[in-house]
C-alpha cells in the first residue's frame, strides 16, 4: 500500500476542496497523512492502516517527545483518510475509526490580565493610520474572542456599528456566528474606518488593510501587534493569546458557559472546560487571598 497510499493522497485533497474544507484543514490533514508514511519508511514498516500499525506510529510520536495535541491531529488526519478510502472503495474496511485518540494533557491556559490589555490598548494610542488600526483591532479580539483568521477575512459590511455585531461567515468547521461588541470598540472601529475613508480607501473589501489600502495578512497582524505588545512590557505574546484572553475575561466577568460557547464558535465543551478551570483557579486564588489564612 506504501506508493498506493500517496499516489491517493491528490484525490483525497481534492474531495475535501469539493467538500468545501478550509485550507488550514486540508494542509493538516495532508500533514498526517505524509508524516505517517514518512514514519512508516523510517521505520520500516508496511504502511497500513489498522490498528496495530497507527497505535506504534502514535506512540513513537508521544515517545520522541511530540505533543499529545499533534499526536491526536495526525491520529484524527488517518483516521479521515481511512474513513474515505473505505467510502470510495479503496480499501475494505475503515479498521482504525475506533481507535481511542491518545489523552491530552490538562494545560494552564495563559490569559493577559486587564492591567495589561490596557496597557496593550495605550500602546496603540497615536494620530497614524496603523494607530487606529491597531487599537480598534486589539480591542475587537480581546471582547470577541475571534480567531486571527476570522478577523482577517471580516468585510466591512460584515461590520454593524449601530448594533455593535460583527458577523463571521466562516468560522471553523465552516460554522458562521455573530459576535458582539462594546461601544468603546465600536467607536475604535468608527476612528478607523473614517481615516481609512480619509485615505481614499474604498468603504467595501476587507474590513483590516495596510497603509494606503493595501493587503493586511496574517504574518503583519502577528507583527504589529506583536509591537504593541512588547511596547506594553508583555513578553512571549503570540494572537492566540487574544483569543485565551477574550475566553477568559467573559468567564472572569461572570459570562455563562453557554454564552462563550456560541461566541467563542465551539461546539462541544473541550476548549470550554480548560477556561472554565482557568477562571476557577483565579476565583479560588482571589478567595484565599481574602481569608487571611495565614493570620495565625
Amino acid at each position: 500500500m506504501g506508493a498506493s497510499l500517496l499516489d491517493l493522497l491528490p484525490s483525497w485533497q481534492l474531495a475535501l476542496v469539493s467538500a468545501n474544507k478550509s485550507k488550514g484543514t486540508v494542509e493538516t490533514y495532508t500533514r498526517g497523512v505524509r508524516s505517517f508514511q514518512k514514519w512508516c519508511q523510517d521505520t520500516g514498516t508496511t504502511p497500513t492502516l489498522d490498528k496495530p500499525t497507527v497505535t506504534r506510529f502514535v506512540a513513537d510520536m508521544l515517545a520522541s517527545g511530540a505533543e499529545p495535541t499533534t499526536a491526536k491531529a495526525r491520529q484524527h488526519a488517518l483516521k479521515m483518510f481511512s474513513k474515505w478510502l473505505a467510502d470510495e472503495g479503496e480499501i475494505d474496511e475503515n479498521f482504525i475509526k475506533d481507535l481511542p485518540p491518545p489523552k491530552l494533557n490538562t494545560k494552564v491556559t495563559e490569559a493577559l490580565t486587564d492591567d495589561q490589555v490596557r496597557a496593550m490598548i495605550r500602546a496603540c494610542q497615536g494620530k497614524a493610520f496603523v494607530d487606529r488600526r491597531d487599537e480598534a483591532l486589539v480591542r475587537l479580539l480581546v471582547e470577541t474572542g475571534v480567531r486571527a483568521g476570522e478577523a482577517l477575512a471580516l468585510d466591512t459590511a460584515d461590520v454593524n456599528l449601530a448594533a455593535m455585531t460583527a458577523v463571521i461567515r466562516k468560522g471553523k468547521g465552516g460554522k458562521g456566528r455573530v459576535v458582539p461588541f462594546s461601544s468603546q470598540c465600536a467607536a475604535a472601529i468608527d476612528r478607523y474606518l473614517r481615516m481609512r475613508r480619509r485615505q481614499g480607501v474604498p468603504d467595501d473589501g476587507p474590513l483590516w488593510v495596510g497603509a494606503r489600502g493595501t493587503t493586511f495578512a496574517y504574518y503583519g497582524m502577528r507583527l504589529t501587534l506583536g509591537k504593541r505588545a512588547k511596547a506594553a512590557g508583555i513578553n512571549n505574546f503570540h494572537l492566540h493569546l487574544l483569543r485565551h484572553t477574550a475566553a477568559t475575561r467573559w468567564l472572569r466577568a461572570g459570562g455563562s458557559e453557554a454564552g462563550l460557547m456560541a461566541v467563542a464558535g465551539w461546539s462541544d465543551r473541550a476548549m470550554l472546560d480548560r477556561y472554565t478551570s482557568a477562571s476557577a483557579s483565579e476565583r479560588s486564588i482571589a478567595e484565599a487571598r481574602k481569608l487571611g489564612l495565614g493570620d495565625l
